[in-house]
């Protein structure tokens, strides 16, 4: 520690720090414009200059920016010396100086870094009264808007997006005042994480197209934390809405999870809350003639529920709170796990391994710490973008240390490092069936099939000294490959291994874990990181239950007459014609969803089931973190909670199991007690009745206006706000305005900090966790004796069979997903549906680039546009996870020519 001097204060720092940064932790005020926590220093700006002095007799000291200045002990400044004020308000002068006047009408306006800094520095009034310098903006895609005219050259932009992100299609031309930040042309922009600019930005040059479709102030916007939807790891987001609607989605910072990161998926994929495609009313088939009220579904559904007659089945995007309801309600022997049979395996292998083996599971900014990381069949941009953005970062960390410590200088000065680091990268492998975009970044990549990836797997694991069986028939490139990787990874401090569902083979999971665990063995403190498809996966997994198959089954046979199907399209689960003969057999369906689909269509009772956006609940993330959403606004007409619609089902039937349950506290509770697995899930968030200074925490801010205006075409009177039962949130601007427990804060705002640059007031440091600690609790630990052994049977080698294709999953992060797909920005992005071979098997098969290919599947025929990929393997064929269209949901699987 240090003890450092600012203006006459004492405060006891750890030494070698940003000095920046540290003021910033000490809750001091200090402008800045290109630094930023994630990024690291450049000293670009020139605005967080502060007066350093030699000593306590030294009274003119000199000009430092603080950005670039190290803590160390004894060090003196002052942030209020008039000469270091005046310099701060001089640069804010000269970054202005082509700066438009257009607040008015900027998406940044009152959201504004620049703002609340040239407020900061006191910098009233321009000196510049000439012609600006202009330039034309670009066209960036569905996401983003370009405004370069408002650019203040901090180069923030162009640092996340090419030295962070990875991104390769923008950059910074010319020199001096004339900077460009953009595109060599116009285009969309190729990175996942593109979004990103828009909270990187301290000013309005990349600004949230979306948002603009539907325009607000974002001070007019009612704000409540909430959990991405869009994939497995459970990234923390905050949901703005105005007018009924879903307006905008932005980082909700989780020191633990995503940092202040998003990616574009999670970011735009929310447009499906206000899609014309919702379900708003419940309909009964054959009533359409009578009124239908929730009292008249809830008569109709009492005669239809019969106890051991009537089946559920759940849902891995829906609450965990909804699925145990829906499980209480039907009884835990006839709850189904709403997934396909590859995907319930898949997840079911990934828990046991997590809960029985002794290697931990790492959060996203733990992996980032990884010194050396093994990728066994995951693309992980398209199946879990956020943390392959925490590999990109964790392939810096050995030449960064290296370059630190030949070129002696410090990790937060960026640009330094970089220089030193060049274009080096720390030990990296990735096998996957066909190339992807973090091949880049990688010491080696190799493309074969699943099983043959899983037998590299487990000859690694044989390298790393593990009692397991030998891997035979291996070429020699893949046990020089095993070789390489058993080395790098027994050399790493921190190694990291990172499998999932993304090839759709156990075997990858069961070799990932044995490397892992020998690593274990051996003394290292080895990571293990495994995938999940959806953000519920794991916790339905946890909450346990019957296989989709085995419902199948029960229907067929006249063992079920209804059946409750919560926040599912069964036809994502199986292949149509299963689907179809399933839903055929169903004498009542009854369907508890957003939108309608194609299960939508052969229900015979609709029920409107609120989105993210319109409820609370619990998700469980990849790594078994148990978090919080809450609905940031009440939904119109009979839309509530899915987890609502069934505990009135289960008063309605005299359900015994979910008496005395109302509210969502009743409900985690429950869960809590009866499912050991969940314990402390209903300490995740403060219950419904905390209150600071006896007042609930606001969903708006204070200069939240027009609340009487909205409806005025409806009543000039004032409506009374609804009440919120379930949570110490209010939807009101009335309430509590300091800080909330962090589990539970709306938006970051803070006097003097608009932006989103005001998270740093929450932070126990700059950079840190927040306050009372990063929200959510680890549900899964690793086994105290490792009770789970090793694998010890290696898939066989994979042979190609004459006339047939193996299908396996290709992952889009446009596309895949079943809600975001409903967003018109991310369909933009989303391509065709298609068949990609190798040029050996197209010959074969005598296709060639986008001809029709017909493949036969348990008999079935499927007609699909051929793509044509040199680096798959003979004997395979990729097809589109999960996009609409394909038809097929069991992969892998066998398709006949």
């Amino acid at each position: 520690m240090a003890t450092i001097h600012i203006d006459g204060k004492s405060y006891e720092v750890k030494e070698g720090r940003n000095l920046l940064e540290t003021c910033l932790s000490l809750g001091l005020d200090l402008p800045y414009f290109c630094w930023h926590p994630a990024l690291g220093s450049v000293g670009a700006c020139r605005q967080c200059a502060v007066k350093s002095f030699k000593d306590g007799q030294d009274t003119k000291g000199k000009l430092i920016m603080s950005c670039m200045e190290p803590v160390k002990d004894q060090l003196r400044i002052s942030i209020s010396d008039k000469e270091a004020a005046a310099f701060r308000e001089q640069v804010i002068g000269w970054l202005m100086t082509n700066h438009p006047h257009d607040c008015a009408v900027c998406d940044e306006g009152g959201s504004c870094h620049l703002q609340d800094m040239t407020v900061m520095t006191g910098h009233s009034y321009r000196n510049y009264h000439f012609t600006k310098r202009t330039y034309k903006n670009q066209y960036l895609g569905p996401f983003l808007n370009h405004e370069m005219n408002r650019c203040i050259q901090c180069y923030r932009c162009v640092r996340f997006y090419k030295d962070f992100a990875g991104g390769k299609d923008m950059d910074v031309f010319a020199a001096h005042n004339h900077v460009y930040f953009g595109r060599h042309q116009d285009g969309v922009l190729e990175s996942e994480f593109s979004g990103n600019l828009a909270e990187v930005c301290p000013t309005g040059v990349f600004t949230d197209k979306t948002l603009q479709h539907h325009y607000t102030r974002k001070w007019d916007m009612t704000y409540a934390p909430s959990v991405c939807q869009g994939c497995g790891l459970g990234c923390n987001i905050i949901a703005g809405e105005r007018y009924g609607s879903l307006r905008q989605i932005t980082t909700r910072y989780n020191g633990a999870v995503n940092g202040y990161f998003l990616c574009d998926r999670g970011r735009y994929g929310y447009e499906f809350v206000n899609s014309p495609r919702r379900i708003k009313e419940v309909a009964i088939r054959g009533l359409t003639d009578t009124a239908i009220d929730t009292n008249t579904a809830l008569q109709y559904l009492q005669d239809k529920c019969k106890p051991g007659r009537t089946i559920g089945i759940g849902s891995p995007r829906a609450s965990l709170e909804s699925n145990f309801v829906l499980q209480q309600l039907v009884g835990p022997d006839h709850f189904y796990l709403g997934v396909s049979d590859t995907e319930h395996d898949l997840v079911s292998l990934a828990l046991k391994i997590l809960r029985q083996g002794p290697v931990r599971t790492p959060s996203m900014q733990e992996a980032a710490a990884a010194d050396a990381v093994l990728i066994l069949g995951e693309d992980l941009l398209n199946t879990a973008p956020m943390l392959a953005l925490s590999v990109r970062q964790a392939v810096r960390r050995q030449p960064a240390q290296e370059a630190m410590h030949t070129a002696h200088v410090l990790s937060w000065q960026d640009a330094a490092v970089r220089e030193a680091m060049q274009d080096k990268h720390g030990p990296c492998f990735i096998l996957h069936v066909q190339p992807t975009k973090l091949d880049e970044i990688a010491t080696g990549a190799y493309h074969t099939a699943p099983d043959n990836i899983a037998r590299i797997g487990f000859a690694v694991c044989r390298l790393l000294k593990a009692p397991v069986p030998e891997v035979k028939d291996l070429t020699e490139q893949e046990q020089q490959l095993a070789q390489q990787i058993a080395d790098a990874l027994m050399a790493a401090e921190r190694p990291l291994v990172i499998a999932g569902y993304g090839s759709g083979c156990e075997g990858v999971l069961r070799a990932a874990a044995n490397i892992g665990r020998a690593l274990h063995d051996s003394g290292k403190p080895a990571m293990l990181a495994l995938t999940t498809p959806e953000c519920n996966s794991m916790g339905l997994e946890m909450l346990g239950g019957h296989r989709l198959e085995s419902a199948i089954d029960a229907v067929v046979n006249g063992e079920a007459d209804t059946v409750i199907v919560l926040e599912n399209d069964l036809y994502r689960r199986l292949d149509k014609p299963v689907a179809d003969r399933f839903l055929k057999h169903c004498r009542e369906l009854v369907l508890l969803d957003h939108l309608y689909n194609a299960t939508a269509e052969m229900a015979t009772v609709l029920l409107p089931g609120g989105t993210f956006a319109e409820s609370d609940g619990t998700l469980v993330n990849n790594e078994g973190r148990a978090q919080r959403f809450f609905q940031v606004f009440t939904p119109p007409g009979a839309i509530q909670e899915s987890w609502r619609w069934l505990l009135m089902l289960a008063a309605a039937t005299g359900n015994e199991r979910l008496k005395h349950m109302a509210y969502l506290d009743d409900i985690t509770r429950a869960i809590a007690q009866r499912l050991p697995a969940f314990a402390g899930i209903e300490r995740l968030t403060p219950p419904a009745d905390f209150r600071i200074a006896g007042q609930k925490i606001p969903r708006e801010p204070h200069r939240y206006s027009g609340r009487t205006a909205m409806l005025a075409d409806v009543n000039v009177s004032e409506p009374k706000p609804p009440e919120d039962e379930d949570t110490a949130l209010s939807f009101t601007m009335e309430g509590y305005r300091g800080e909330p427990p962090s589990s539970m804060i709306p938006f970051f705002w803070w006097p003097g900090w608009n932006s989103v640059q005001s998270i740093n007031k929450f932070q126990v440091e700059t950079g840190g966790p927040l306050h009372d600690g990063d929200p959510g609790k680890r549900l899964i630990e690793p086994g105290s004796n490792g009770q789970h052994g090793y694998f010890m049977d290696a898939p066989e080698h994979f042979v190609p069979l004459a006339g047939h294709l193996l299908l396996i999953p290709l992952y889009h992060i446009f596309g895949s997903d079943e809600l975001s797909v409903h967003t018109p920005a991310v369909a933009e992005r989303m391509p065709a549906p298609y068949i990609m071979l190798c040029p050996e098997d197209a010959q074969r098969y005598q296709v060639a680039e986008n001809h029709q290919l017909q493949i036969a599947i348990d008999g079935h025929p499927y007609t699909l546009t051929v793509k044509l990929n040199p680096a798959m393997q003979k004997g395979i064929a990729g097809v589109p996870a999960g996009m609409p269209g394909i038809g097929i949901s069991e992969t892998p699987v066998i398709a006949k020519i």
